[in-house]
């Protein structure tokens, strides 16, 4: 989706490892070890998110959900793309580089019920 100043906000989010998000607190910029090992930091659309914490974060029950403005990337020269994963059978947003902390707008606390099972925070 491509980003226009003065745009309305439109957001990607990012399920983070607490240390992560620390670093980030620290620096003023998001990064996780996909940005090293693939050159970009995997992100998804809303609707993406459940499958995604299903997929690759059962059983962790410390993350951290971001959401991030795409108009603030773009604002700070981040590139945004939305690439095609070929096992999920849909495009998904790959950020080029580290996130500047101003553009992440809220986070939550991301955990499973006891079940295993995530859901949305009632505010998304």
């Amino acid at each position: 989706m491509p980003n226009v100043p003065g745009a309305p906000a439109t957001f990607i989010y990012r399920l983070a490892e607490p240390a992560d998000w620390q670093q980030a607190q620290r620096t003023g910029f998001f990064a996780s070890a996909d940005l090293a090992a693939e050159g970009f930091i995997h992100a998804s659309d809303k609707s993406q998110i459940l499958e995604t914490a299903r997929r690759y974060y059962a059983g962790h029950l410390d993350l951290v959900l971001l959401e991030i403005d795409e108009v603030r990337l773009a604002e700070a020269g981040v590139r945004v793309e939305r690439e095609w994963v070929v096992a999920r059978g849909e495009a998904f947003a790959h950020v080029f580089g580290p996130i500047p902390r101003a553009a992440i707008t809220r986070q939550w606390t991301f955990q499973p019920d006891a079940a295993g099972n995530f859901t949305l925070p009632a505010d998304l």
